[in-house]
């Protein structure tokens, strides 16, 4: 299967991989054909892009690191307690234990499937982006706690502490929160306040234990002490703060937003790389390198010597190098075939481009 943005779906495409709404029921199976009206559905949830089957993608299967089924579960149950919040939080005891719950069923999904890479392509769907922003936050912490092999209660905390990490943003001017250019120093300043808000409020209405609050408080800090709230520096920021800062600026940078577009997952992780010790912790950064995919399996890529391919297989080693499926030799068509990036014989050609 192949990925194909949202903007280039069409009727007569097979679907490659099962689709579920906002409330975690199916919406569409896997081998469906694509009508004009499934299209419009499937635009109305604000998915980037689907899968589909083809036949130049044929025996390239991704599979997600958790189903969409589990993640559109946790995205209705981290908007329900952002709601209950706002509104007084009458039920938030029973919704934060629903959500431990949940954050149980992605860490079994991840430890069961340890041995993936991050696909991060499966992780952009919906619209809402700050709960959205929660849930990938949370599989992307999880995935890097197992990395760095954390024991499962260690991966509940943390997991726990990810998806409510921007919970303080409820306590926050809706009007900065949803602002669509950049905020003015004052109203960053005020934006700043959400992790030691979030902290707080936890901390005085559910029992939780020290290191998931300060997971919550510390996913700003910076290595260097350039973040917030407090200017931690080194070692003085918690250890489930460090994971969860990766996490956090990895995902906010290859989102969408109303002021700015989408980084490329390469480019983010050589954001990531690059603030390497600045930014970010060493360990953390190595992990992160070995979980994350650059270049998500079924992704379209421009090569730069012009062909066009599929990318068919990554690596631990190589992530940056994938195993690529030509399709397409500048612009002539061609029977697709395998080549790899990393062996020496393709060590000049380079991916420039994500199609």
């Amino acid at each position: 299967m192949r990925y194909v943005p949202i903007s280039s779906v069409h009727d007569g495409l097979t679907l490659g991989e099962d689709l579920y709404n906002e409330i975690g029921e199916l919406l569409l199976a896997q081998g469906c054909v694509l009508t004009k009206k499934n299209i419009q559905s499937i635009r109305r949830l604000r998915y980037s892009g689907i899968y589909i089957d083809d036949e130049i993608s044929k025996g390239i299967t991704v599979e997600s690191i958790v189903s969409e089924r589990v993640r559109a579960k946790t995205l209705k149950q981290i908007k329900d307690i952002f709601i209950d919040y706002e509104q007084g939080g009458q039920n938030l005891n029973s919704n934060l234990d629903a959500i431990r719950l949940q954050i149980e069923n992605i860490v079994d999904e991840i430890y069961s499937n340890q041995d993936l890479i991050v696909n991060l392509v499966e992780l952009q769907a919906y619209d809402d982006y700050t709960y959205n922003h929660c849930v990938s936050v949370a599989i992307l912490s999880i995935a890097l706690g197992v990395a760095l092999s954390m024991g499962k209660q260690e991966l509940y905390d943390l997991g726990f502490a990810a998806l409510l990490h921007d919970i303080g943003k409820v306590f926050i001017d809706k009007a900065i929160i949803n602002k669509p250019s950049t905020l003015t120093t004052e109203e960053f300043e005020q934006m700043k306040n959400h992790s030691f808000l979030g902290f707080e409020h936890i901390q005085s209405d559910y029992k939780v234990s020290d290191e998931i609050l300060l997971g919550i408080l510390d996913h700003h800090e910076r290595y260097d002490g350039s973040g917030y709230p407090s200017g931690k520096v080194g070692d003085q920021i918690s250890w489930y703060g460090r994971i969860i800062a990766t996490a956090d600026v990895y995902d906010a940078l290859t989102s969408e937003r109303p002021y700015r577009k989408a980084v490329l997952p390469s480019d983010a992780m050589e954001f990531i790389m690059a603030s390497n010790t600045a930014q970010f912790d060493s360990t953390v950064v190595e992990a992160f390198t070995r979980k994350i995919a650059p270049y998500p399996l079924g992704t379209c890529v421009l090569l730069s010597n012009g062909f066009s391919a599929i990318v068919s297989g990554n690596c631990k080693e190589s992530g940056l190098r994938p195993k690529v499926r030509v399709y397409k030799e500048k612009e002539i068509d061609v029977e697709p075939y395998e080549i790899d990036l990393s062996d020496f014989e393709y060590l000049s050609t380079i991916i420039v481009e994500i199609l």
